[in-house]
């Protein structure tokens, strides 16, 4: 590697080049059976990944997206319900409501997690609140159990937003709880970038333990047909092809050795920052007690962030901001009536953070180099 070659903020040819003999005999086995859509292997892979999450049932799909609007189709949403969820999200969270016909109530996040803060989760529980839809934002989960026990003696459903966090967990009850299991329904993605990606689109809803959920949901991918051609319900056309199962299978077989290899990637960084002198001037991301972390992306806060993000474009290292406009001042949802202000963690947040190259596959001294950018930009660690 030379200094003038560029540091992607992902690589997914290096991953592919680790599993591509792998990958090669699962869709050369879906392409001498010709069957597409749905069938055994996406079924082994459902029955793959509710082992894997330690649930009862999962229901793939085609989307992470459509992950969330089935699993709030299944709650059978009507006008003036509520759900709460965190202003800093992607977009998808919060459209996903508003496509049900309900109401998105936002609740301030944590500054060092940059996960949505139970307290104030709690604080805006009204009669109308049907629904809380936490983020596991950037692989970390959010400390359901402080709030699970109180939303179930209320009668609200808790749904996961898992897309970011597949392999997360946090320690419940003196077990292990992966993102996913401890809500009534969790919500993946499976885009090439995830953690757990797919050479497409692809998504999951995983159900704990409740069979009717995951009938509706079965049921609400095929268009609300239970039977071929026998509509009980309007639903919509959201299946998962088999060629992007038989690919997951493969990958789901090494996600927790990628996973393991993105924490190490993480502590590195940490201890880079910590030998030049940059910890007063960046805020690395923090494990919370009690969680393992799987670092989908590995984002600091950093002062004067637009400056650095420019000085380490020019410099051949690829950063990008997650996510730079909270979604309470997102003009399509001018209509909820938030103002700035109303949010001021999620809206500092998004003036500070940068997320910085992060994939098992990231070399040392690629790391070394972003490091080493980073300091000459705040004029430290000569």
């Amino acid at each position: 590697m030379t200094e003038n070659t560029k540091i992607p903020s992902f690589d997914l040819t290096r991953n592919y080049a680790r599993v591509k003999e792998e990958v090669n005999v699962a869709v050369l086995r879906v392409l001498d059976t010709q069957h597409f859509i749905l069938g055994p292997e996406v079924e082994a892979l459902e029955k793959e990944i509710a082992a894997y999450l330690e649930v009862k049932n999962a229901v793939g799909c085609a989307s992470g997206t459509d992950a969330l609007v089935l699993a709030l189709m299944a709650l059978d949403l009507k006008p003036g319900d509520e759900v709460i969820t965190t202003p800093f999200t992607f977009f998808a969270t919060v459209s996903c409501i508003t496509r049900n016909g309900a109401t998105p109530v936002f609740a301030d996040v944590d500054p060092v997690t940059y996960n949505i803060k139970s307290e104030d989760i709690l604080a805006k529980i009204t009669p109308r609140t049907r629904a809380v839809l936490p983020v596991h934002l950037f692989g970390q989960m959010c400390p359901l159990e402080e709030i699970k026990d109180e939303l179930k003696s209320r009668g609200i459903a808790l749904i996961e937003d898992c897309a970011q966090a597949i392999g997360a967990h946090r320690m419940i009850d003196g077990r292990v709880a992966r993102s996913g299991s401890v809500g009534d329904m969790g919500c993946f993605s499976f885009f090439p970038t995830k953690n757990l990606g797919c050479y497409g689109d692809g998504g999951m809803v995983s159900i704990a333990d409740n069979p009717e959920f995951a009938q509706r949901v079965k049921n609400l991918r095929v268009h609300g047909a239970g039977k071929t051609y026998f509509h009980e319900e309007v639903g919509i056309n959201s299946r998962l092809d088999a060629l992007q199962a038989a690919i997951l299978r493969v990958r789901l077989r090494h996600l927790e050795g990628w996973n393991e290899e993105r924490r190490i990637v993480a502590e590195r960084y940490m201890t880079l920052f910590a030998e030049k002198g940059l910890l007063e001037l960046i805020t690395p991301p923090a494990e919370l007690a009690g969680g393992r972390h799987v670092y989908h992306q590995y984002v600091i806060r950093a002062q004067r962030r637009d400056g650095l993000q420019k000085f380490l474009d020019e410099r051949g290292v690829t950063s990008r901001v997650y996510y730079p406009l909270p979604l309470h001042l997102q003009h399509c949802f001018s209509y909820l009536g938030y103002a700035k202000g109303d949010f001021p963690v999620s809206e500092m947040l998004a003036d500070e953070v940068l997320a910085l190259p992060m994939f098992p596959e990231l070399l040392p001294e690629e790391q070394e180099r972003v490091v080493n950018e980073i300091a000459d930009f705040y004029g430290v660690g000569k």
